[in-house]
């Protein structure tokens, strides 16, 4: 008898070992993130290596990432599956009214949203959308070199960048900026040509928007870029930040 007591105590343990962890753990929590890259206008050759970017830093980000091309998964209550969307350099009209209504859903209730680069290039016609990410693309020069500036260090998405963060990019020209957007980095439009907004040009923001968090970086165009050490450590951070 006293043989099995001890082996019934063991089989305990081992249960209580592999549990779920008790409310209040340290242990943070994994996100469920779903990563759009629907287009229905200029398609980025950079986008397999933004999911790849995700996919292979799952881990290390502590994030269960779900790669969709099409908005199938954007009806009822599918999204409630999900902490964390990412438009992944969506481009064009990619929303039918009843997507939009789930999207806006998803939002209200507090999820997040991660849009990279083409992200503001899109939904044109739905003035929701421009609201919530904060912009709308209006024009870009060509891809060069230009030295960026991250003024405030506490937020998660810039707290290990330099202050001066020289990178080759796409430079966004925006329109219909909101004057609620939380500006991170900037770009010094003295170092490169074709910028139009003048000393304070926003490249990464956040913003609370309709009960959710949505964070917008405008770097991204190219393949390299979801490669660079800095730019992973700039979307890791914005996850972090998603999940607060």
């Amino acid at each position: 008898m006293r043989v099995w007591t001890i082996i019934l105590c063991c089989i305990i343990c081992i249960g209580c070992n592999n549990a779920s962890p008790e409310p209040g753990s340290t242990q943070p929590l994994v996100q469920n993130v779903l990563i759009l890259t629907k287009t229905n206008g200029f398609r980025h050759t950079s986008i397999e290596a933004g999911t790849a970017m995700f996919l292979n830093n799952a881990t290390a980000w502590n994030i269960s990432p779900v790669v969709v091309t099409g908005t199938n998964a954007f009806v009822g209550n599918s999204l409630d599956a999900y902490d964390v969307i990412v438009l992944l350099n969506t481009t064009g009209d990619i929303f039918n009214a009843e997507e939009q209504s789930v999207l806006q859903q998803f939002v209200r209730r507090g999820g997040g949203i991660l849009a990279i680069h083409a992200a503001t290039d899109a939904e044109y016609d739905w003035p929701w959308y421009g609201q919530m990410l904060g912009a709308w693309f209006d024009n870009h020069p060509a891809i060069q070199l230009a030295t960026c500036k991250v003024p405030v260090s506490s937020h998660p998405a810039v707290a290990n960048l330099p202050q001066l963060w020289q990178r080759t990019d796409e430079w966004y020209n925006f329109k219909q900026l909101q004057p609620d957007n939380h500006t991170l980095i900037t770009v010094d439009e003295s170092s490169y040509t074709g910028g139009t907004h003048g000393a304070s040009h926003p490249m990464s923001w956040y913003r609370y928007f309709d009960g959710g968090r949505v964070f917008y970086t405008a770097m991204g165009h190219t393949e390299e870029a979801y490669s660079e050490p800095l730019f992973k450590e700039h979307i890791k951070g914005a996850l972090q930040w998603l999940a607060q």
